[in-house]
């Protein structure tokens, strides 16, 4: 069975000030996600959904799905504000969406096998892809054992500035006994550090693993978002600032020993547009690839 790539793009829209502003990085003008999705059909993976605003749908069927239909199945499923359980009503002073875990949940009727979760702005490596795509293939019809893709600290980090990050804390099996996100991570003196909660600088070991949000999943996961959710509305009706993130739902289930996660470490360097002083270089890191020939030119 072939497992599936989810593909969350419901804010590319507002991030990029448009489809027609999607960022070209590579050589040729190639997006971040198109070197993803080349990536994950070389990896094995069978089938492509993404998750966007109804309100852009032409412009991205124009623009991004005719790009990928002839090279594998592609299917669209949307968020929106008010796609919510049976009895809540979406607070009409509420701007932000939902978060990744609503995102996650568009997914359910047309996922139907192991599938992975990325963002759409994050370029996460070949190695990476291939790693989450034999791990998914081995899973078949199993419940309540999932994945994720565990990158180096140093790998994941900006020149530019600090940056955001989950860092992963496993048992001696490698499995995750939860995420604790770090808002300032940066390296100082040649070492990686956080703040903590106490405004001190604390040194991790670059190998630490840290979640960039490549997570892999069985359809079971769907019901779990949806039970949950409604206790996660119930709590927060009133915040409008409140998002469902992936991270809370799944460190809900490993709490409570619903499911287990296995934390896949990874070589692949993330990299990504955090601060608009990232974009040279992350164009100068793709021509490196393209030159090196780890990808071809142009892409597809």
């Amino acid at each position: 069975m072939k497992p599936t790539l989810f593909v969350l793009a419901a804010g590319m829209g507002s991030r990029y000030g448009g489809l027609k502003q999607l960022d070209g990085v590579g050589p040729n003008g190639e997006t971040i996600m198109d070197y993803s999705i080349f990536d994950a059909v070389n990896a094995g993976f069978g089938k492509l959904v993404f998750v966007i605003r109804k309100s852009f749908e032409q412009d991205f069927r124009d623009k991004i799905v005719k790009k990928y239909e002839k090279k594998i199945p592609v299917e669209l499923v949307f968020q929106e504000f008010d796609k919510l359980p049976e009895g809540f009503k979406p607070n009409p002073e509420r701007v932000k969406p939902w978060g990744t875990n609503h995102a996650v949940m568009m997914g359910k009727d047309v996922i139907n096998e192991p599938f992975a979760v990325i963002n759409a702005d994050d370029f996460y490596g070949r190695e990476s892809f291939k790693i989450l795509a034999d791990t998914l293939s081995e899973l078949n019809n199993s419940e309540n054992n999932y994945c994720m893709i565990g990158y180096r600290i140093g790998n994941t980090l900006s020149e530019s500035g600090t940056v955001a990050r989950g860092v992963c804390e496993t048992d001696e099996n490698g499995y995750l006994t939860g995420v604790v996100e770090r808002t300032q991570v940066k390296r100082i003196n040649g070492e990686v550090c956080f703040k903590d909660e106490n405004d001190q600088w604390i040194a991790v070991e670059d190998n630490t693993p840290v979640s960039m949000n490549m997570w892999g999943f069985t359809p079971d996961y769907f019901k779990y978002s949806d039970d949950y959710f409604v206790k996660f509305l119930e709590d927060n009706q009133d915040n409008i600032k409140a998002e469902f993130f992936i991270p809370l739902l799944v460190n809900h289930l490993i709490v409570n020993k619903t499911a287990k996660v296995r934390v896949l470490d990874t070589p692949s360097k993330w990299f990504g547009v955090t601060y608009a002083e990232d974009r040279p270089d992350v164009v100068a890191k793709l021509k490196e690839l393209s030159d090196d020939g780890t990808y071809p030119t142009p892409l597809w």
